[in-house]
Parts: C-alpha cells; sequence; structure tokens
C-alpha cells in the first residue's frame, strides 16, 4: 500500500514536471515567440495556453504595453546658433516581435539605448532648421509631429517598433545665457519704464501749462470784470455827487471840504505849511 502511494506521487511529480516543461501561459500584456535551438520557429504567439518540446524550444517574453523612454535633457542650437536644453520623452511599443528579438535579443535596454541615439539625431535636426521662436511656440507641434514621423519608420525597419508619440516636455536656455537674456530683458523693461515715465512727466508738464494758463485767463477776466464793476460803481457814484452837487452846491463844497479836513489831520505828525488865508481853511475861518 506504501509502494502504490510512492508510485503514484512520483507520477504526479513527474506529471508536474513534465507540464511545466512543455506547457507556458502568454499572458495580454504580453508578446512572446518560440525558440528553437535559438532560431524562431514560431513568431507573434498570441495571448492564452500553449504547448513546447522540452529543452528543444525556448520560449522569449516581451511586455506588448506601451513603454516610456526618458530621454536626459540634451542640448541643442537652433537655426541662430542659440544654445536650449530640451527635456523630452518618447512613448513606444513592439509592432515585430521577431525583428525585436534579433535587433535587440528582446533587451529593452538595448531598445532605449539605440532609440535615444536616433531621437538625440532627430531633435538637432530639427531644432537646427528652427529659430528659437518656431521651436518654442510656433512650430512646436509640427516639429514633434515630423520627428516622430521620420523616426517611426527607422524604428520599425530598425527594431521592430513602433513610435506611439514623441513630446518635448521643456525647454531652457543654458545657465550663461539664461543670465545674459534676462539681465537683457530687464535692460528693455528698465528702458520701457523711462519711456513711459518721461511722457508721464510731459503729460504732467502740458496739464500743468494749461492750470496755469487757465488761472492767469481766470484772474485777468476776473480783473477785467472788477474793474468794469469798479468803474460802473465810480461813474454811478459821480452821477450821484453831481446830482446832489446840484441840488445844494455849498452844503456839497462843506461836505467835501470836511472829508478832506478828516484825511488831512488824521495822523498828528504830518506838517502842513499853509497860507491861513488859503481857500483850504475857508470854513475853518467862518466858523470863528
Amino acid at each position: 500500500m506504501r509502494n502504490a502511494s510512492f508510485s503514484l506521487l512520483f507520477v504526479a511529480l513527474l506529471a508536474l514536471l513534465v507540464a511545466s516543461q512543455t506547457l507556458y501561459v502568454v499572458k495580454e500584456t504580453e508578446r512572446a515567440v518560440v525558440l528553437k535551438f535559438g532560431e524562431i520557429v514560431e513568431n507573434d504567439v498570441q495571448p492564452g495556453l500553449h504547448f513546447k518540446i522540452p529543452v528543444m524550444n525556448e520560449v522569449k517574453k516581451f511586455d506588448a504595453r506601451i513603454l516610456t523612454m526618458d530621454s536626459r535633457p540634451q542640448r541643442y542650437l537652433t537655426l541662430e546658433k542659440k544654445a536650449v536644453i530640451v527635456d523630452s520623452y518618447v512613448k513606444w511599443k513592439i509592432d515585430d516581435v521577431a525583428k525585436f528579438y534579433q535587433a535587440t535579443s528582446g533587451d529593452e535596454f538595448v531598445a532605449n539605448r539605440v532609440l535615444s541615439s536616433r531621437v538625440d539625431t532627430g531633435l538637432r535636426n530639427q531644432f537646427g532648421e528652427r529659430t528659437m521662436h518656431e521651436v518654442v511656440s510656433g512650430e512646436r507641434d509640427q516639429l514633434m509631429t515630423e520627428l516622430r514621423d521620420n523616426l517611426d519608420g527607422v524604428a520599425k525597419t530598425e527594431l521592430g517598433i513602433t513610435i506611439v508619440d514623441i513630446r518635448v516636455k521643456r525647454i531652457d536656455l543654458p545657465p550663461d545665457v539664461s543670465e545674459s537674456v534676462y539681465q537683457r530683458m530687464r535692460t528693455e523693461r528698465e528702458r520701457e519704464a523711462r519711456e513711459h515715465r518721461s511722457k508721464g512727466l510731459e503729460l504732467a508738464e502740458g496739464i500743468r501749462a494749461d492750470a496755469d494758463r487757465q488761472r492767469v485767463v481766470l484772474e485777468a477776466e476776473a480783473q477785467r470784470d472788477a474793474e468794469m464793476i469798479r468803474g460802473d460803481g465810480d461813474a454811478q457814484a459821480a452821477s450821484i455827487y453831481a446830482q446832489v452837487y446840484q441840488q445844494d452846491p455849498e452844503f456839497f463844497k462843506f461836505y467835501r471840504s470836511l472829508q478832506a479836513y478828516r484825511e488831512s489831520f488824521s495822523n498828528g505828525g504830518d506838517l502842513f505849511v499853509l497860507d491861513p488865508k488859503s481857500e483850504f481853511f475857508q470854513y475853518l475861518e467862518k466858523s470863528q
């Protein structure tokens, strides 16, 4: 009984060993090829459970999902020979499993290294054909589209992969160039500030001159109106005095003499040298 159990256990282990050597599973996210002594005998194995011949066959599996190659920032020259630091990445996936295995031995690192070299050359050519403004804003999308289309054909032919997308994450100026650009921008802003300030001063002077002119005009008009009013008042007063003088000339002469006395003798320190018999003292003499 013990021997039978041992035999069953041995047969089960042997079957399990044979199954592990003859059966393999390809996942939905994988691509695979079957090798026979290193030579591809089955290309692009579909997902599912498959059989192979132990020892003779070998299965190589690869990631079928979209992969990302994030390149290190590189320095490129534009059409004006201005240096820029470009940070980019590439999205790619396996298109031809057999060609991918033959070109890279199934090593993604090898594929990324070759692809990085091709992307570097493509970016250098694309940036060298465009100005700084075009690569930053004007033709940035066109640049990436052209580079993706050109690189996709090369990648399919050489590596058996397809380029899904190429994107430039950021474009920076080198530190030495950035400082000069910032200094130029600062100088330009200061120049604009001086222009605005001078225009403001010019406008202020114009406003101030106009206000002074208006003040002079208003004062002159007020002075003119005052003189006219004063002249009119003096004319009316003279007319009234004339009317009064005609009614009683003697009283008018007496009243004017009293005003002359008041104004002449208001300051006690004044000294007059006059003839006592003069007409100025006629009413003083009559009062005696």
